[in-house]
């Protein structure tokens, strides 16, 4: 199962997470391969996740939640040696899930105005040059206040980067041309993964998050999907590397790699914004794009 490699040499690609350990979940193997293949590959961070949990029981004492910004630090540094990517952190401070009816911390980057929370972003974007935007769609993925804005700075940037009337002090205007939302955790995606468990008598965890699932939750149509299971085994290492955020052990890891490369080889997306015209559905983000254009 090899995907052939395609030249990428001058193309440029940003995804723009919320929280350290989101760019190994979401669009890792993709990155690893477009960074393979000769792409410059740019993960921009927003916050720290210094109010993220412990999720690993084994790492769940005193002394690593006293020390956990650093450790997700360290925990980013390696895995985006892993995927073979470029990162940096953009500054704001984590703004944790607060339960119903709770007030998001004070300062926390959820509650920043949005010209605040997207200026350096813009400013990454102009000295990247990204031909290339992924981020998350306006629910967030998933609706965490940080993802939620993630979103909506993404979105901003993409469209202020360009223009030299906005954010004026944030360096030399450059123009994005096509802006993705992931789309990672669909519902015929769970399907397919909890079909291939139980057809082979492996316990699936997906089978309780489709008894979950709320249909009312709008869909964005998947216009691109990127082939990229050889890369699969490099994602699940960089998803690992993230050691306080997951459980080696636990259910969301139980899906043999193979199999997952079988029944799903691809991960998908939809394309947002497009300043260059493409054919849908693509199997590349890179569709259209070629290194001059920008």
């Amino acid at each position: 199962m090899t995907t052939p490699v395609q030249p990428r040499a001058g193309l440029r690609l940003m995804a723009v997470h919320a929280h350290p350990d989101d760019e190994s979940s979401k669009g890792a193997a993709t990155m690893a391969r477009y960074a393979v293949e000769g792409a410059e590959v740019l993960v921009c961070t927003m916050t720290g996740g210094e109010r993220g949990d412990v999720l690993n029981p084994a790492l769940d004492r005193p002394e690593v939640w006293a020390d956990l910004p650093r450790l997700r630090q360290e925990e980013m540094a390696a895995a985006k040696k892993i995927l073979g990517v470029d990162q940096r952190f953009l500054g704001f401070v984590d703004s944790g899930l607060p339960k119903e009816g709770e007030e998001l911390p004070e300062g926390c980057f959820a509650v920043q105005p949005l010209e605040i929370a997207a200026a350096p972003l813009v400013q990454a974007v102009r000295e990247f040059r990204p031909h290339v935007i992924l981020t998350y769609d306006e629910n967030g993925g998933y609706p965490h206040p940080d993802h939620i804005k993630t979103h909506q700075v993404s979105v901003e940037a993409f469209e202020a980067a360009g223009d030299p009337t906005r954010y004026p002090d944030a360096g030399q205007p450059w123009q994005p041309l096509k802006l993705y939302y992931d789309c990672t955790f669909t519902k015929p995606y769970f399907e397919a993964i909890y079909k291939a468990m139980t057809e082979a008598g492996l316990p699936s965890w997906e089978g309780d998050i489709l008894a979950m699932w709320d249909d009312s939750h709008p869909v964005w149509e998947v216009t691109t999907r990127v082939e990229c299971a050889e890369y699969f085994p490099t994602r699940r290492e960089a998803l690992l590397a993230h050691r306080t955020q997951i459980d080696p052990d636990g259910p969301e890891m139980a899906c043999p790699v193979e199999m997952e490369q079988r029944v799903w080889p691809t991960e998908d997306y939809h394309l947002a914004r497009s300043h260059v015209p493409t054919s849908l559905p693509e199997d590349d983000l890179f569709a259209g794009v070629t290194p001059d254009r920008g």
